[in-house]
């Protein structure tokens, strides 16, 4: 798997345009243009999302990622990179669709 590697910085969003933020941050022992290396063990909140189904609010509110084939790990969880593959989950854990990765560092990639 290649791709560039994520950091605290990175844009990311949920497939209906709300905004992923890491809730959990490592020790900051790896960083990446001021900004921690994401890493598997990271958990990552949703907020905004408007999605709806049937009229009924029901928005993403957690991302979760599967995080493999690099090799490359950050205190012993593997990175995260833009192509890493996730899911957005609603409150009742229903999957919403992957998120978007909207601006990644483009400056270290994984191959």
């Amino acid at each position: 798997m290649s791709g560039s590697l994520l950091d605290a910085g990175a844009v990311i969003g949920c497939p209906h345009g709300g905004r992923v933020t890491p809730a959990t941050t490592s020790s900051g022992a790896v960083r990446l243009a001021a900004g921690a290396v994401a890493t598997s063990a990271h958990s990552y909140v949703v907020t905004g999302c408007p999605h709806t189904v049937d009229g009924v609010p029901s928005p993403c509110v957690t991302v979760r990622w599967t995080a493999g084939g690099t090799g490359i790990t950050v205190d012993g969880a593997p990175v995260l990179l833009d192509t890493s593959a996730a899911q957005c989950f609603s409150a009742a854990l229903v999957p919403q669709g992957p998120p978007v990765v909207q601006t990644a560092q483009r400056k270290v990639t994984v191959r």
